[in-house]
């Protein structure tokens, strides 16, 4: 173990005391930031509409401010991507995450302030390694390069001052010093638009240095890892990348991508690390070895809440604080934020695993949903890309369920739609063909996944004969309006049920 590796671990580890703090006194702490938050934007034009000054508690809080969605909070960013400031949050804010959209819009742009970016993102990514370099002692991750590779950004196309794109790549731009000096390939690299090029240059550039830790998306890192193969001719990673220890993901479900990793990597002592982060917020990390909980991080900056979710149908849903959740309970979580959100429901569900100290596993999206490579398309998409397909070919459907096809080593990844039609199109492929071309339209993260068949690909039809999906929710003694199959799931489950189910 170098010196320098020893020096930097040591620093890591200073930062444990400050989580325990949390973990021990959660409440206290949420309650200091929440009127930590209110106080600094008071002054705000939000701040001012809902009386911010004049808030004492969290129930005054609940009552003034009404929950949010993005679309309720459009208006507001696309004055801040204007130049107009001190609107949602006091200080400037120039940047903005752009993710996948909502039911009304393609994408949406999430601000992020200077306090979003080094309180809440930057502290979490150091937060990762804090927590392992205390699970792992004999760590020597500082021994060699992180590699991380991000997405790309873009000069706004109304003002010049404004910028948008990935929250990775929005990150790597704005990385700390210290940063840089930690991870590979090189900025200019790690930002390329084409994902093709960036792949094969980031392989070539990588393959020569000692390369201790990777961080990203499971289903991209994948991809990468074999591109490092084919590249090198070496059967393994670990004989291109021998002290590689770390994997840090998020974004979708590590589950089917595990067995993959631990062929391509070969060692017990790899260490998979999860965590729960978003444009809009970091929120948790997998403290534990071997656990799949992670820990709530309540120091960020960030303001949490938790509707149950047959709450959610209420106009003004009724929310609790840390202090009144259950375990094993689905909550969608709102947040207010060091960026100017205020009470805004993100999308995801989580449950409570443990409430001392509070652990959490996400659970899914508050509305049906298909995450698997990160190309976040929900129900809305699908109908509207359905309907324009049917349009386009004549075809009329009555039933669909979608499901991913997992990246493997017989399978290339894409989404399969079991599909029964009320009048079929003449020719399913031209049907298949409508369907991706107008989802790609609706969805920016699922376009840029397709983008040259790099990891999506075309999806997969199947058209199953009428009465199908009546018939099998009858074999399954659930014939009634309340029993319906959901239109997108993350999960293969239902699809394979009823492919098994129609043979």
């Amino acid at each position: 173990m170098s010196f320098l590796n020893t020096v930097i671990t040591w620093f890591f580890k200073q930062r444990i005391p400050q989580i325990e703090h949390f973990m021990s006194h959660p409440v206290e702490v949420q309650n200091n930031i929440l009127m930590k938050l209110l106080d600094e934007a008071k002054d705000t034009e939000w701040g001012k509409k809902y009386g911010f000054g004049s808030i004492k508690n969290y129930r005054d809080f609940a009552s003034q401010v009404p929950i949010q969605e993005y679309d309720d909070l459009k208006p507001y960013v696309e004055r801040l991507i204007r130049g107009e400031n001190n609107i949602l949050w006091p200080t400037e804010i120039k940047w903005f995450a752009k993710s996948s959209g909502t039911t009304s819009d393609k994408s949406k742009f999430i601000p992020l302030s200077f306090e979003s970016l080094e309180d809440c993102h930057y502290k979490a990514g150091k937060d990762v390694l804090s927590i392992h370099c205390r699970n792992h002692p004999e760590t020597n991750i500082f021994g060699g390069k992180g590699l991380v590779m991000g997405g790309s950004h873009k000069v706004s196309e109304v003002n010049n001052n404004a910028y948008f794109g990935d929250l990775s790549a929005v990150l790597l731009q704005n990385f700390p010093f210290w940063g840089e000096f930690m991870r590979t390939p090189d900025l200019s690299l790690a930002l390329m638009e084409n994902w093709e090029e960036k792949l094969e240059k980031t392989a070539q550039a990588t393959i020569r240095q000692n390369v201790t830790s990777i961080s990203g998306v499971p289903s991209w890192n994948l991809i990468l890892l074999k591109k490092v193969l084919e590249v090198t001719g070496r059967s393994n990673i670990l004989e291109v990348w021998p002290e590689l220890e770390l994997f840090i993901h998020g974004g979708v479900s590590f589950v089917p991508y595990r067995e993959q990793f631990r062929k391509l990597i070969p060692s017990k002592n790899m260490v998979y690390l999860e965590t729960y982060n978003a444009s809009e917020g970091f929120f948790g990390i997998q403290d534990q070895p071997g656990s799949d909980e992670m820990l709530l991080m309540l120091d960020y900056g960030i303001f949490y809440e938790f509707i149950p979710m047959q709450e959610l149908d209420n106009d003004q849903p009724a929310a609790l604080t840390l202090e009144e959740v259950e375990t094993g309970v689905n909550y969608a979580m709102v947040i207010s934020t060091n960026g100017g959100l205020w009470r805004y429901m993100i999308g995801d569900t989580l449950r409570f695993t443990n409430l001392s100290p509070f652990r959490i596993v996400i659970s899914g999206r508050t509305r049906n949903f298909i995450n698997a490579f990160g190309e976040e398309v929900i129900v809305d998409n699908t109908d509207k890309a359905l309907e324009a397909a049917c349009k386009e070919t004549g075809a009329i459907i009555s039933e669909y369920t979608a499901a991913p096809i997992y990246l493997n080593d017989n399978n290339t990844a894409a989404h399969e739609y079991i599909l029964e039609f009320e009048k079929e199109p003449a020719d399913l492929q031209d049907f298949a063909k409508a369907l991706d071309r107008e989802l790609q339209k609706l969805n920016s993260d699922y376009e840029a996944k397709r983008s040259a068949d790099l990891m999506l690909h075309e999806p997969k039809m199947t058209s199953v004969p009428k009465g199908t999906f009546f018939n099998w929710l009858k074999s399954k003694g659930k014939v009634g309006g309340q029993n319906k199959v959901p239109r997108l799931y993350n999960e293969r489950k239902y699809v394979d049920e009823i492919l098994e189910f129609i043979k």
